[in-house]
Parts: C-alpha cells; sequence; structure tokens
C-alpha cells in the first residue's frame, strides 16, 4: 500500500488544480510562523495542505482527522519544504482513493516518508541556502554597500531569492508529480550527499575570498636588531598574504564553535582594538 501511495499517474482526477497548486506555494513561506522547540515546524507544514486537505476530504471531520496527522513533528530549511509538500499531497490523494476502495492503508506511512526524507533535504538545503547563495549575497552585498551603494541591498535580496523562489515553486510540483521516488532515489543515490559536499566547498572558497578581502588587520611593529629594522608586518606577509586576517576569522569561527555569543565575540574584538590600537599593536 505504501508503495502504491507514492505515485500519481496521468489519467487519475487530480487534487493539484491550478488554484490549489497557488494557494500551497505561498503557505509554504510562513513555515516557521508558528515554531516551537516541542514539534518544530509542524503547524506551518499543516498550514500548507490545507487547500488539498479540504479539497479530498469535503467530510470536516475526515478533513480534520487528517489535518491531525501532519502536526507531527517536522523540521527543514525552509526553502526546500515544498518538495516534501508536493509528496505528501500526492500520498494523501492515493491514501484517499484506497480508502475509497475498501483497501487497508497506513496513514503512518505519509509521516515516515515525511520523517525519512526531512533530514537529507534539509542537508543539502542547509548548505546551499545557508551556506552557500547567502554568504556569496551577502559578500557581493556588503562590498557594495561598503561603497556607498543601495546595488548591495538589491543584490543580496535577489542572489538569495531568485533561487529561493524557484526551488519553492518548482520543488512543489516535482514532489507532486515525482511523488517520494524521485527524493528517494536522490538520497540513495548519492546525489543529495555529492551536492552537499560541493556546496560546502563553494562555500569555504566564498568565505576565504571575503576573509581576504573585507578583514583588514595589520600590525605596525618595528624592531630594530643590530641596527636593522625588523617589520612584522612583512614577516608575516612572507608567511601568506593576509595572514592577520585569516587567523582573526578562524580565531572567531573557533569562539562561536565553543558556543560563544556573537556580541561577546563582537565586543571582545573592540575592546581588544581599542587597547591594541593604544599601546601600538594594531
Amino acid at each position: 500500500m505504501a508503495e502504491n501511495m507514492t505515485n500519481t499517474t496521468a489519467n487519475e482526477e487530480s487534487v493539484m488544480t491550478k488554484d490549489i497548486f497557488k494557494k500551497t506555494f505561498w503557505r509554504s513561506f510562513p513555515l516557521q510562523a508558528c515554531f516551537c522547540y516541542e514539534r518544530m515546524q509542524n503547524v506551518g507544514f499543516a498550514y500548507q495542505m490545507v487547500p488539498a486537505l479540504k479539497k479530498l476530504y469535503p467530510d470536516k471531520k475526515e478533513a480534520s482527522e487528517a489535518l491531525k496527522r501532519h502536526l507531527a513533528i517536522f523540521n527543514t530549511t525552509p526553502a526546500i519544504v515544498s518538495f516534501i509538500t508536493g509528496a505528501a499531497i500526492a500520498m494523501e490523494e492515493k491514501f484517499k482513493k484506497a480508502k475509497d476502495a475498501g483497501e487497508e492503508c497506513d496513514e503512518e506511512s505519509i509521516n515516515a516518508v515525511k520523517a525519512a526524507l526531512m533530514g537529507p533535504l534539509a542537508g543539502i538545503g542547509d548548505s546551499f541556502f545557508w551556506g552557500t547563495f547567502r554568504i556569496i549575497g551577502a559578500g557581493i552585498g556588503a562590498s557594495l554597500a561598503a561603497q556607498g551603494s543601495i546595488l548591495g541591498a538589491i543584490l543580496f535580496l535577489l542572489i538569495y531569492n531568485i533561487p529561493h523562489f524557484l526551488v519553492r515553486y518548482q520543488g512543489l510540483r516535482i514532489g507532486y508529480k515525482s511523488g517520494v521516488n524521485f527524493l528517494a532515489g536522490l538520497s540513495q543515490g548519492g546525489v543529495i550527499a555529492a551536492l552537499t559536499e560541493a556546496a560546502k566547498i563553494l562555500g569555504l572558497v566564498v568565505v576565504g575570498s571575503m576573509a581576504a578581502s573585507m578583514v583588514s588587520l595589520s600590525t605596525p611593529l618595528v624592531f630594530t636588531i643590530s641596527g636593522a629594522e625588523i617589520v612584522v608586518q612583512d614577516i608575516f606577509d612572507a608567511i601568506i598574504t593576509g595572514f592577520l586576517p585569516l587567523c582573526l576569522t578562524l580565531g572567531t569561527y573557533k569562539l562561536l564553535q565553543k558556543g560563544i555569543k556573537t556580541t561577546t565575540i563582537l565586543w571582545g574584538m573592540i575592546i581588544v582594538g581599542i587597547i591594541g590600537s593604544v599601546i601600538g599593536i594594531f
């Protein structure tokens, strides 16, 4: 039964009309509006399912029971949730038809599939949207904004939101038409793992270039030994260009890994910077 629920065929009447598609798409955006640490995004996910469930279950009691099914714990990257939403709607449609035909069906299989997909897709979603598009957009945007250009803010929003909207829109269509087989195939075939690794590498390259071009740190220290002046900054530059900015970036990352708050790190930098400037280190 679970296998039958994962595919939709072209000759069957589809619950996903243009109207329901649009409603479901726009309802995917406030996914985290009711986020809680007990069941996380469950209310937001159920909210997306309402238009399709209303059409599938004209009876209010059946619709209520179906909606309750989607209040199980759920958590994934918001930008890619529509893949799972589309697959869940396809499964609900198969579930309803099987139930009407008097066949035995396992309603828990819907939540089981959701739980199986949300982890792998969150991995690729986090890597691309939080770790790649956001960082690239912020890097380009901050560079232009530092020059006083309004294009900085505009480009940041475009670089992040163009792929964001496309993935949400196409994800809903692919998730519904292909069901869970497409998503499961990506996971089992190692495609998701490969894409995640590629996104991580790209993100690290971007962070490295940002550290070199946007983090400014140098020292004016000069020592005189046997009448010869030794410029400390020249020594650092001989080791690697941008050595001090790199150390600052890696040190900040290490502090964040230890759970130290961002505001604490910023205040620490300000205090150390002021003291270092006064005594002539920076």
